[in-house]
């Protein structure tokens, strides 16, 4: 049977998502072929936005409408802390779980050599930026490293901790989450229970 061009475009087009293997890039591409064409231009119209209607904060690095996003510009929230997340999901989780009330950080990914992925590959730099640029403002008091308690995402909480220390920020307090996140796990998928009690119990690290 040969497959015409339209459809082994979109089953490429599948396959190149993280996660999704053949079996299931078929499945969704003769799914869609079936739905009404009036859907398939919503999703369409949809998919086009997605880097059209959004921006990557210049602050936190986080992704918004609006640039600053919504939650650097908040002034009801505690500028002097700042949560180190790996991904914009970890954002949502966290906030999710209404413990905390400071601001982000968005690296981006995390540092692993096995992928060729290193601390330049990610936001690291633009963090420690934003100390330096906090003097004669708020100064930053509290750093919590909330990278995912894997065996990058400690690598990299470590490597943003050295870095830290070797700078003259000597006054910042760094916490890492402590119970509530068993090893292994990744925050994305974590409950709101679970990821306040994380936040509620750091240590200083």
């Amino acid at each position: 049977m040969i497959i015409p061009r339209a459809i082994q475009n979109l089953i490429e087009a599948f396959r190149r998502l993280p996660g999704v293997g053949p079996k299931t890039a078929q499945r969704l591409t003769f799914y869609l072929l079936h739905v009404p064409q009036s859907e398939l231009d919503r999703f369409a119209e949809a998919l086009s936005g997605l880097k059209r209607n959004t921006k990557t904060c210049s602050i936190c690095k986080n992704v918004d409408e609006i640039d600053p996003c919504s939650l650097c510009q908040d002034q009801s929230r505690d500028h002097s802390r700042i949560c180190v997340v790996e991904e914009v999901l970890d954002v949502l989780a966290i906030e999710k779980s209404g413990k905390f009330k400071g601001v982000y950080h968005v690296l981006h990914g995390r540092i692993d050599p096995l992928n060729n992925i290193g601390p330049e590959e990610i936001f690291i730099k633009e963090l420690l930026e934003r100390f330096d640029l906090s003097r004669g403002r708020i100064s930053i008091r509290e750093v919590i490293l909330a990278t995912n308690p894997d065996m990058e995402g400690e690598a990299t909480a470590m490597f943003i901790r050295k870095e830290i220390k070797k700078s003259k920020n000597q006054k910042i307090k760094i916490t890492r989450l402590a119970h509530g996140l068993p090893i292994g796990a990744n925050i994305e998928y974590a409950d709101e229970r679970t990821l306040g009690e994380a936040l509620d119990g750091r240590k200083e690290y």
